[in-house]
């Protein structure tokens, strides 16, 4: 009797042990065929004449130039902006061009230009103001003297006293 027993309790102690193993084999399997494949990254350099700007690219990453980024590869173009304190801002497009990966097949882009490299203008200083001068009154011109017995003053001197008067 105990020679009956034996076969099936080896048979199912064997099933035990290899069912989570094939369990996680079949996991693994799946895994492979659910994930996406992960973008191509690329590198992009950023510089700036003067130095020390802030680039910071469309789709949210930046740094202080010179640098560089390291990111997926976006779905098109992009620009990058270049900021400094005294200095008018610049934006430069950036161009992907090229064919993108296939499952089988690797990806040709191009990231145009690589560097992309800017060069600020400082702001210009508004022109200066001139003080404003107080006007100078202006002087009598010369005139002819005035006759004598005349009843016109001369221009050149001020308005004459009134008469005296005889009380």
């Amino acid at each position: 009797m105990i020679s009956a027993q034996t076969p099936s309790f080896v048979a199912r102690k064997d099933r035990v042990r290899t069912f989570p193993v094939a369990i996680a084999v079949a996991g693994l399997c799946m895994a492979g065929c659910t994930s996406r494949p992960n973008p191509p990254k690329f590198e992009i350099q950023l510089e700036s004449t003067p130095s020390g700007a802030d680039a910071r690219t469309s789709f949210g990453l930046g740094c202080k130039t010179p640098c560089s980024v390291n990111t997926p590869l976006p779905d098109g173009n992009f620009s990058v902006t270049f900021t400094l304190d005294n200095f008018l801002p610049v934006t430069i497009p950036v161009v992907i061009s090229g064919s993108p990966a296939g499952f089988m097949t690797p990806g040709t882009s191009r990231v145009e230009p690589n560097p992309v490299v800017a060069q600020l203008q400082p702001v210009a200083p508004p022109p200066p103001v001139k003080p404003m001068r107080p006007k100078r009154p202006k002087k009598p011109r010369d005139a002819a003297p005035v006759p004598a017995g005349s009843t016109f003053p001369n221009p050149g001197q001020g308005v004459p006293p009134p008469p005296a008067s005889t009380r």
